[in-house]
């Protein structure tokens, strides 16, 4: 196992004038990486931007921040509970000095400035910490020597099995053209973003899934003989996320034309060539669909 070249995530670690710190406090109760915690800004850079600006644009989509000065402060290195590497977090430094009330956020539940002393009182996720940690104690002012930034490893511990989160997606093609949907800008997952019609297995088989989905969603009514699985997509967004099994069924026949139903998920849905594909598309949905046009039955995405 080897760890990436590139980092795959990036946070923002943003400072006051009087040393507090910005905190996110992030939804609870969904599949997101440290549901429920204190975080620092972050995210996950699209397909072909950089990590500048990937982190730009999660400060301006999130919280409506325009920061210029951003600066590399230091890599975060995921490591198993074998102390392999896993994944890697490129951190940026920043200062702000506004009211974290008024901004517009769009994810999460608050932001709020954070004194050091509060932090060891709060449910602060592992990655955040030890950022906080390095800045606190002046590390980030001792140059490493050989123009590299420095590496802070963040171990995990945990040994156990845990549960992944199975979701069953729709591939419709009519005419060589694939339905893809774009998700509203306020959703929780990949807003702004084209994605397949899907949805989340509750005590159901995933082809039920499907039908439901499928229904609730844009009015099109499938039936389980018209459907085949074309592809599954093993995803782990983080290291600290719940693991995902993304099934892709294929459906033969349906009924009816895709409608907007659920306006707080999807507000469009179109049918785009599978080689100009949006720029703005979920990456396992691009992943997928690369592998049916391939033949192939299986993607790993994140995993390292």
């Amino acid at each position: 196992m080897t760890t990436p070249a590139v980092p795959t995530t990036v946070m923002a670690l943003l400072v006051r004038p009087d040393g507090r710190y910005l905190l996110h406090l992030r939804d609870a109760n969904k599949h997101i990486p440290n549901a429920g915690q204190w975080s620092v800004p972050e995210g996950r850079p699209e397909h072909g931007e950089s990590l500048h600006d990937a982190i730009a644009r999660e400060l301006r989509e999130k919280a409506g921040l325009r920061l210029p000065g951003l600066a590399p402060l230091a890599v975060i290195e995921n490591t198993d509970a074998d102390d392999r590497p896993t994944s890697r977090v490129q951190v940026y430094i920043g200062t702000w000095s506004g009211d974290s009330a008024l901004l517009p956020l769009t994810a999460g539940t608050t932001l709020r400035w954070t004194d050091p002393d509060q932090i060891p009182y709060l449910t602060v996720g592992p990655r955040s910490t030890v950022a906080i940690h390095h800045h606190e104690d002046g590390s980030h002012i001792r140059p490493c020597g050989d123009g590299q930034l420095p590496v802070l490893r963040v171990r995990s511990t945990g040994t156990k099995t845990v549960r992944n989160v199975i979701g069953a997606h729709l591939y419709l093609e009519d005419d060589g053209k694939i339905l893809l949907g774009l998700r509203h800008p306020d959703s929780a997952y990949a807003p702004n973003e084209h994605h397949f019609l899907a949805g989340h297995c509750e005590r159901e088989s995933a082809i039920a899934c499907l039908i439901r989905e499928a229904r609730e969603e844009a009015g099109l009514g499938i039936k389980a003989e018209d459907v085949e699985l074309v592809h599954v997509v093993h995803v782990l967004d983080d290291p600290g996320a719940e693991p995902r099994m993304q099934f892709v069924f294929r459906a033969r026949h349906w009924t009816g034309e895709p409608r907007v139903l659920e306006r707080n998920k999807c507000v469009s849905w179109g049918w785009w060539q599978p080689d100009a594909l949006p720029e703005r598309t979920v990456a396992y949905t691009r992943a997928a669909i690369d592998g049916i046009r391939k033949g192939s039955h299986y993607t790993e995405l994140g995993w390292t």
